[in-house]
């Protein structure tokens, strides 16, 4: 067996290809954030201490050209990580010191590649949290667009799958919306707990000298550090499982929309139309239009929750402090989050397109449907609810089919067809979108200011 010389020692390379794994490819998506936070880490070295810094302003000045340079290379897709740098953090510090020399070798003083890789997480996920709030916020205007416009329309409304009480297409598409709106507080719950910054906690345990980890939160744009450095280690994985439960319950919501999808649009209902360019052919039936959109994106709901489960399941046993368990977290994290975005971003789409087919839905109703609101018209005229219940029940064949789009309109208390408050949709949303844009706007800026240089989240 041969060894390979790396930055921190001689590695049989059998070991080194199976340590590194699949990081070379999975440590891209950290390049910019890895720069970022270095510079933050070179420019606190700088004021370190007062009167001989570890850093001088002008190797900072230098520093900080090649970092740009490095997230350049990184947007045009020709920045290298080879498995003899075994990740990220090494590749930029190996590019550096090439460059540099003496600067490359000091920017690691104080810290260690946990409090790296953790730090480097939690910037990312500010700004995947951001865009995903933002590309929902997409999909909920698209929901209240579609519900205002038909909120007229009746819809049978169903429990058990089978015809229950009157409704409304603005009631179905609306109450999507709302629950999309909850989904958005559970991300912004996510991302308070992540917006805490590891960095200067080293290898979990601190070090023997006073750095001002508060100096590196506040030029990374994080509300605060995290206060204890064993918690801050501790805390990678756990972090990413939180904010992959959070889009679980955002995948949740999209997987019931598309399960809704999936039956209205089909011939025997045929509530709606999705555009054709949104359905898929059949290899063998000419006449097959799929919507295999809404069958992937109901699939890809358990895909994102199972990758919450497995890291959770990857650090549930882990004792205290850096094990190397957690770079198996990453996969599952970076999927998660592109998987819930894309659906996010392509059920926004098919929105847009979604027609109402009103015949259809009148079509659909029967007398049946109204033995409730007849049940409660005779508790109206003075009848006790069971008595009213029993003598319809007893009845059901002389029940009147009446006009669905006269019966919703019966329905006008909060939350109710006719009772569906526009403007509470409008204030949640310009809530959140208030939200967003501050946080959006206060990382931008902390970034642009630390890097010299425009950044942009979205």
């Amino acid at each position: 067996m041969s060894s390979i010389k790396t930055i921190v020692g001689n590695i049989d390379n059998t070991v080194l290809s199976f340590t590194v794994g699949n990081d070379v490819v999975l440590d891209k998506k950290l390049v910019d954030f890895d720069c970022i936070s270095t510079a933050a880490h070179a420019y606190m070295l700088m004021q370190l201490p007062k009167n001989n810094p570890i850093i001088s302003k002008e190797e900072f000045n230098s520093l900080l050209i090649s970092l740009n340079k490095i997230i350049e290379l990184n947007n045009e897709k020709k920045f290298k990580i080879k498995e003899v740098d075994q990740d990220v953090h090494m590749a930029i510090e190996k590019m550096i010191t090439k460059e540099h020399g003496e600067l490359g070798k000091k920017l690691h003083t104080f810290r260690s590649r946990n409090d790296q890789v953790a730090t480097d997480l939690r910037l990312l996920a500010k700004k995947e949290l951001i865009k995903t709030v933002d590309v929902s916020l997409s999909l909920i205007k698209s929901l209240i667009i579609f519900a205002k416009k038909n909120k007229n329309v009746p819809m049978v409304g169903r429990t058990h799958m089978h015809p229950a009480m009157p409704s409304s297409v603005g009631l179905w598409a609306s109450a999507h919306a709302e629950s999309l709106l909850d989904d958005c507080n559970c991300l912004f719950s996510a991302y308070e707990l992540n917006d805490q910054c590891p960095l200067g906690s080293a290898a979990s345990y601190g070090v023997p000298f006073k750095i001002d980890r508060n100096l590196t939160s506040s030029l990374l744009g994080f509300s605060k550090p995290t206060h204890n450095v064993l918690y801050a280690n501790n805390s990678r994985g756990k972090v990413e499982s939180i904010i992959l439960s959070s889009m679980s319950q955002v995948m949740l919501s999209l997987s019931r929309i598309a399960q809704d999808l999936l039956i209205f649009t089909m011939p025997e209902f045929n509530y709606f139309k999705v555009a054709d360019n949104f359905l898929t052919g059949s290899s063998i039936m000419p006449q097959k239009n799929n919507l295999d959109i809404c069958e992937l994106i109901r699939a890809k709901s358990s895909s994102v929750k199972s990758c919450e489960l497995a890291i959770y399941d990857i650090v549930k046993s882990a004792p205290s402090g850096y094990n190397r368990d957690l770079q198996e977290t990453k996969q599952p994290f970076f999927e998660g989050i592109l998987t819930t975005i894309s659906c996010l971003e392509i059920l926004t789409s098919l929105i847009y397109t979604l027609k109402v087919n009103k015949n259809d839905m009148i079509k659909a109703f029967d007398s049946k449907v109204f033995s409730t609101d007849r049940t409660l018209e005779l508790v109206a005229e003075g009848m006790s609810f069971r008595d009213a219940y029993n003598h319809v029940k007893n009845n059901l064949d002389d029940l009147k089919n009446i006009d669905p789009r006269e019966a919703i309109k019966n329905k006008t208390h909060l939350g109710a067809p006719y009772g569906l408050d526009w403007s509470y949709y409008t204030v949640r949303t310009n809530q959140i979108s208030k939200k967003l844009k501050k946080e959006k706007i206060n990382f931008e800026r902390k970034i642009s200011k630390l890097l010299d240089r425009p950044y942009k989240v979205i």
